[in-house]
């Protein structure tokens, strides 16, 4: 039975201990061969940690662990060179403090390897001191690893004076990597996000952004030709388990792991987490959402109110402004497309644009399950609990059960704006959350021929016409659907059409009142 390594991220144990490794080792060669300044982006779980620790057992020289790989023929020199590996994501941030504690930590062993005493100094005086003294003792320049460079900016992504104090440390790290390049021969930097303002971005010229060149595309992640070069055993094993055939269990992989595009060439990429978790436990299921929810990213989207039900469809975008973030913009896109949430599914070449979608089933569950305990204040359990019964309700026609219910959920969120627009987007935002999570038809903003519903639920026997109405009567509302015909476009279906006019209080903020009647 193959090992697969999962949350194993040193290459030097994947290789001593007979891991299934993917050959990621030619993109390797090319970087150093080359030498010079890189970032990539990459969402987390992707690999990028193991491709840090990969440079770096080629620069101590380690050939024994890449005897039968790529870059093994690729006739490069195995001579050892210092290596300065810094990893911003073993730490949770509270405070300017915590970051700077953290370089200090690291840089410790290396002045204690090169005698140094300067530990009175601020970070980056010690880090430049560092990098001089390992080129003397060596003889040769300095690699500079550094792995989640923005793990303290997105803790603090709603918090501005914090992101300035930790930009101030970052800038003097940094900036460490100009002042000390005739030091240097190799950096790589890897992240989530590109953040702006971020001196290592504007001030260094000479960085290269891997993150969306298609020569790069899959230099994390597995592709359609690797996952059957090293997998093919792997999914037939899962087949034979879960009693399917081995065709539909390459599906069933592709439409939950794969479908990343980070380059506009389009090409399939899948998740390597979760698909060595899949084949490991031989199991279909959600590994994305177990890894830890993008608390900064549902800080965004409720601080921006943003409209959730514009995910379901394309989002058309300029690609250059998916390179870069600048927190001041409160752009969710952005960062929805670094984080992997979204991911390029389309481009067109006239307009030079590019069309964003979720990657594919694990993200898009995973995502959802996420936001709902965080706009409805609830834990992930009771909010399972509640989308249980309100599913079933819906199921089975019991409409005033799932509206009691939703009575009783959206009493407990605090909606602090005073702007009716906000709050009805935020109880849309409710509504469409829930039925996406559980797997019914919904629309959001349905356009008729006389004006938009504001919510539709489909089941397969009943569907539900809902009207929201913020300071006025549930009878404005439900008047509103029967004067424009709301339930018109649905009645031919054959199924029970419901009409529902619910209003929300000026007052308490919360759902009061509502009416229901069948269109006949």
């Amino acid at each position: 039975m193959k090992k697969y390594p999962i949350g194993i991220q040193t290459f030097a144990k994947i290789r001593e201990e007979g891991y299934v490794y993917v050959d990621k080792t030619g993109y390797v060669g090319r970087l150093v061969e080359a030498q010079g300044y890189y970032f990539l982006s990459r969402p987390r779980r992707f690999g990028k940690s193991l491709l840090l620790s990969t440079i770096e057992s080629y620069y101590e020289g380690r050939n024994d662990l890449f005897e039968g790989l790529e870059i093994e023929k690729m006739n490069l020199p195995w001579e050892p060179a210092p290596v300065i590996h810094l990893d911003f994501n073993s730490k949770n941030y509270k405070d300017e403090q915590s970051l700077a504690d953290l370089l200090g930590f690291y840089l410790a062993p290396y002045e204690e390897k090169y005698g140094i005493d300067r530990r009175d100094a601020d970070v980056d005086e010690r880090f430049f001191k560092v990098v001089i003294e390992a080129y003397k003792a060596s003889g040769r320049k300095v690699v500079v690893l550094v792995d989640e460079y923005d793990k303290p900016l997105l803790s603090a992504i709603d918090n501005e004076e914090l992101q300035e104090k930790y930009r101030a440390i970052l800038k003097g790290v940094f900036g460490v990597l100009k002042s000390a390049d005739r030091y240097i021969q190799f950096v790589m930097l890897t992240g989530v996000t590109r953040f702006g303002k971020v001196s290592v971005f504007s001030d260094l010229n000479n960085l290269r952004d891997l993150s969306m060149e298609s020569a790069f595309d899959s230099i994390c992640g597995v592709t359609e030709e690797e996952l059957h070069h090293y997998f093919d055993e792997g999914v037939a094993e899962l087949a034979s388990t879960t009693g399917i055939t081995v065709e539909d269990a390459y599906g069933e992989l592709k439409y939950n792991y794969d479908g990343y595009h980070f380059s506009e060439a389009l090409k399939d990429i899948y998740n390597p987490y979760s698909l060595m978790n899949a084949l490991a436990k031989r199991k279909i299921s959600n590994y994305w959402f177990e890894t830890g929810t993008p608390t900064f990213l549902y800080t965004l989207l409720q601080n921006e109110n943003y409209d959730l039900s514009k995910l379901e469809g394309d989002i058309e975008y300029d690609p250059t402004q998916l390179i870069s973030v600048m927190v001041s913009d409160r752009d969710a896109v952005p960062l929805l497309y670094q984080s992997g949430y979204l991911t390029i599914k389309r481009t067109d070449d006239f307009f030079g644009t590019v069309f964003l979608g979720y990657p594919n089933h694990e993200v898009e569950d995973s995502f959802l399950r996420g936001l709902l305990p965080a706009y409805s204040q609830s834990t992930s359990g009771a909010s399972l609990a509640f989308i249980n019964n309100f599913v079933r309700d819906a199921m089975n026609g019991r409409i005033d059960a799932f509206m009691t219910s939703l009575q009783s959920m959206l009493a407990h969120i605090p909606v602090h704006s005073h702007d009716d627009r906000v709050l009805e987007l935020h109880y849309h935002n409710m509504m469409y959350l829930i039925a996406q999570i559980v797997g019914l038809k919904v629309h959001t903003q349905y356009q008729t021929s006389n004006g938009r519903i504001d919510l539709v639920i489909e089941t397969p026997r009943y569907v539900y016409v809902m009207e929201f109405k913020v300071g006025e009567t549930a009878k404005d509302a439900i008047r509103q659907i029967e004067e424009r015909q709301y339930g018109l476009p649905f009645k031919a279906e054959g199924r029970d059409v419901y009409l529902i006019g619910a209003s929300f209080s000026n007052r308490t903020r919360t759902l009061s009142d509502w009416i229901i009647s069948k269109f006949n």
